[in-house]
C-alpha cells in the first residue's frame, strides 16, 4: 500500500503543482520587495525627522510623535511578514498544491499590507517636504553667522594679546572672551549644539556680540589709562578746593552755635572734622590710584579713583549743608513770613486745582488740604522764646509744600486715568 506522502511525491511534478508553486514563489518575491521598500521608507523618514529635530525641536518633536505611530505599525507588519516567511517554506519537498496556494494567499495579503504602510510612510514624507525646505533655506544663513562669530573671537584674541604685551591687565576682556569661546565650542561640538537652527543662529550672534565687547574692552585699555590719569589730576585739584572749605565751615558752625538754638545745628555737629577726615581719605585713595597707574592696573586704579570721588562728594555735601543751613536760617530770621508765603502759595495752587475738578474737590483731597492750611496757621507758633527753632519752622513749611505737591500729583493722575 502507498501512504499520503507517496501521493504528494507522486503528484509533485504535475503541471498544477508547478503552476501553484510558481505563483506562490512570485507572491513571496513581491512581498519581499514590498518589505524592502517599507524598510527603506522607514529608515529614510527616520533620518529626515532626526534632521528636522536638529533644526527645529518643536516641529521635530511633533513629527517624531506622528512618525512613531506609523513606525510601530510598520514594525508590527515586519514581524507578521517574517512569521509568514517562516511558516511557508516553498523549497520543502513535502508541499502540496493546497499548501502552495495557502502560501501564495498569505504572501499576497502581507505584501498588500506592506505596500499600504509604505504608501502611508511616503505620504508622511511628503508632508515633511515644506518644513524641510523652509528650514534648509534658513540653514544657509548659519555658516556666515558662524564665520562672523569665529572672526570676532579671533579679533578679540588679537586685541587682548596686544594689551597683554603692553603690560596691561586684560583680565576683564579675557573673561568676556572665555564666554564667547564657550558658546562657540557648543556650536562646534555637536552640530547645532542641541539648540535647533534658530537657537544656533542666536547663539552665533551672541558669541559675536560678546567677542566684540571683549575686543572693545581690550582696545579701550590704553585709552582708559590716559583717562584715569587725567581724572586723577582733576580729582586732586578738587580735593584742594574741598579742603579749603573747611575753614568757612568752621566759621559757619560758630555762627550757628552762637546765633541759633541747639535744635538748629545739632545734626551738623562735628561737620568740620568729618570733612577733614573725608579729604584725608580721598587723598589716600588718590595716592593708591596713582600707584596702580604706574603698574598699568587700570581697573583697580579706576576703582580707587571712584572711592576718592565718593569721599569727596560726601565731604562737599556736608560742607554745603552747613553753609546752606546758615543761609536758610539767616533768611528766616530776617523775614519769617517769606518761607511761609512760599508754602501758602503752593497750598493755594493745590486748592485751585482741586476746586476746578468736575463736581468740586474730592473729599479725600479736601481733607488733606484743609489740614495743610491748619498746619500753615500753626507754623509761626514754633518761633517762640528767646532762641526760636527756625530750623523746625523751615522743615515744617517744607513738609507742607511736599504734601500739597503730592495732592496735586494724585489729582492729575486721577484725571489722566479718567472715569
Amino acid at each position: 500500500m502507498r501512504g499520503p506522502g507517496d501521493q504528494r511525491r507522486r503528484g509533485r511534478g504535475s503541471g498544477r503543482e508547478a503552476e501553484t508553486r510558481a505563483a506562490a514563489v512570485e507572491a513571496k518575491q513581491d512581498a519581499a520587495t514590498a518589505f524592502y521598500d517599507m524598510d527603506q521608507a522607514q529608515k529614510y523618514i527616520d533620518g529626515r525627522v532626526t534632521v528636522l529635530t536638529d533644526l527645529d525641536q518643536v516641529a521635530g518633536a511633533a513629527a517624531r510623535r506622528d512618525f512613531d505611530r506609523l513606525n510601530n505599525t510598520a514594525d508590527a507588519a515586519s514581524i507578521g511578514y517574517i512569521d509568514i516567511v517562516d511558516a511557508h517554506d516553498l523549497d520543502s519537498p513535502d508541499r502540496s498544491v493546497a499548501e502552495y496556494d495557502a502560501a501564495r494567499r498569505a504572501f499576497l495579503a502581507v505584501g498588500d499590507r506592506l505596500r499600504k504602510i509604505t504608501d502611508d510612510l511616503n505620504r508622511f514624507a511628503e508632508r515633511l517636504v515644506p518644513q524641510m525646505a523652509r528650514l534648509e533655506t534658513a540653514l544657509d544663513q548659519l555658516p556666515p553667522r558662524l564665520a562672523a562669530a569665529r572672526d570676532a573671537v579671533a579679533a578679540a584674541e588679537a586685541a587682548i594679546a596686544t594689551a597683554q604685551k603692553a603690560g596691561m591687565d586684560a583680565s576683564d576682556p579675557e573673561a568676556e572672551l572665555a564666554k564667547a569661546k564657550e558658546g562657540l565650542a557648543l556650536l562646534g561640538s555637536q552640530g547645532l549644539g542641541g539648540l535647533g537652527l534658530s537657537g544656533a543662529m542666536d547663539k552665533a550672534d551672541e558669541v559675536a556680540r560678546i567677542a566684540a565687547r571683549a575686543q572693545e574692552a581690550a582696545e579701550e585699555l590704553p585709552r582708559l589709562g590716559e583717562k584715569v590719569r587725567n581724572s586723577v589730576a582733576s580729582v586732586r585739584t578738587r580735593v584742594d578746593v574741598v579742603a579749603r572749605r573747611v575753614e568757612s565751615v568752621r566759621q559757619a558752625m560758630k555762627k550757628l552755635l552762637v546765633g541759633y538754638s541747639q535744635a538748629c545745628w545739632q545734626d551738623l555737629k562735628g561737620a568740620p572734622e568729618a570733612i577733614e577726615d573725608g579729604v584725608t581719605r580721598a587723598r589716600e585713595r588718590l595716592n593708591e590710584a596713582s600707584a596702580l597707574l604706574s603698574q598699568n592696573e587700570w581697573k583697580r586704579a579706576q576703582q580707587a579713583l571712584t572711592a576718592a570721588r565718593t569721599e569727596l562728594n560726601a565731604a562737599d555735601r556736608r560742607a554745603g549743608q552747613v553753609t546752606g543751613r546758615v543761609t536758610q536760617l539767616d533768611a528766616a530770621r530776617t523775614d519769617p513770613t517769606a518761607p511761609a508765603e512760599a508754602a501758602r502759595f503752593v497750598v493755594r495752587d493745590a486748592q485751585k486745582l482741586a476746586i476746578a475738578q468736575p463736581g468740586g474737590p474730592a473729599p479725600q483731597h479736601a481733607r488733606v488740604l484743609d489740614g495743610l492750611v491748619e498746619r500753615l496757621e500753626a507754623a509761626p507758633k514754633r518761633l517762640t522764646g528767646s532762641h526760636p527753632d527756625y530750623w523746625s519752622y523751615l522743615q515744617e513749611l517744607e513738609a507742607i509744600k511736599t504734601a500739597a505737591g503730592d495732592v496735586v500729583a494724585r489729582i492729575r493722575a486721577e484725571r489722566a486715568a479718567g472715569p
